[in-house]
């Protein structure tokens, strides 16, 4: 139970030393037990739904990066883990907490979306905002998966007006056939703001940063954005004791589960070595 009294549920798995695994956007703990598993034999992996996803509560109304650090912050002094993954908006959240929070040992992030300028960002947040507020769900995934830059090039080349078709086909035939245990892209589509806001309100200030005193792992596809690249560059200039590893041939889903695209074997054995 956070700090507010929201409850957030989580799954735990093995036996050993406390690891917490922080999905990050468009995503749940479910789409991550496939790392959890891998990482069962040498750890006790605790992997958190993070607001407004499965059993854990909704977000407050003056949500700030602050209730993410205060929620993972009741979940380490639950469990009496100390060291942290964070994937993507949930490694922001990861440099964040190693800031605020004296309990953690180490902290590992995976390609965490932050901008030189937090002007691009921002420009993402109202677009999608806006698109939300007319009930244009489809159009505001394709406005956060633009601004993220995610998918195959040929996604980035076509129009709005077939993507945000093509989104709802899928928004569609995903609710036929059903999503198993993940949570649904119309679900999730919402929760989105969450994380633009995170990263908008966290990019351009880098230095920031220079204070963690903790080690940190630095991790990142060789198939992702140049953005993402470009951070992992930034971070490992100020950080004062980061190790930054390349995996290659994976993007920025490598740590999801194989039937999302995701690789976790290469994640957990990078995660293995630098937790041990």
């Amino acid at each position: 139970m956070s700090r507010d009294g929201t409850v957030i549920g989580y799954r735990q798995f093995g036996r050993g030393p406390g690891l917490v695994v922080l999905h990050g956007t468009m995503s749940s703990a479910h789409n991550h037990m496939q790392l959890a598993e891998a990482l069962a034999e040498a750890f006790t992996v605790y992997v958190p739904d993070r607001r407004g996803r499965c059993q854990s509560g909704p977000y407050s109304q003056n949500y700030n990066i602050r209730e993410e650090i205060e929620d993972l912050g009741a979940l380490l002094a639950a469990t009496g883990a100390r060291n942290v993954f964070g994937v993507s908006s949930g490694g922001v959240i990861c440099l964040q907490a190693a800031l605020a929070l004296p309990g953690i040992d180490k902290i590992a992030v995976f390609e965490p979306p932050l901008f030189m300028d937090s002007a691009f960002p921002t420009s993402v947040l109202t677009r999608y905002d806006s698109e939300i507020a007319r009930g244009k769900l489809a159009a505001a995934l394709v406005t956060a998966m633009k601004g993220a830059q995610m998918g195959p090039p040929i996604f980035r080349a076509m129009p709005r007006w077939l993507l945000e078709r093509l989104t709802n086909m899928a928004m569609a035939g995903e609710e036929k056939k059903g999503s198993s245990d993940y949570v649904t892209m119309r679900k999730l589509a919402p929760l989105l703001h969450y994380d633009l806001r995170l990263v908008a309100e966290n990019s351009g200030d880098f230095e920031n940063y220079r204070a963690i005193s903790t080690e940190v792992l630095l991790l990142g596809g060789s198939k992702s954005p140049p953005y993402l690249k470009t951070a992992l560059d930034e971070l490992e200039k100020v950080l004062q004791h980061a190790i930054r590893l390349e995996l290659p041939g994976l993007d920025h889903a490598a740590s999801w589960n194989s039937d999302r695209g995701g690789k976790p074997e290469p994640v957990a054995h990078a995660l293995r070595q630098f937790f041990s």
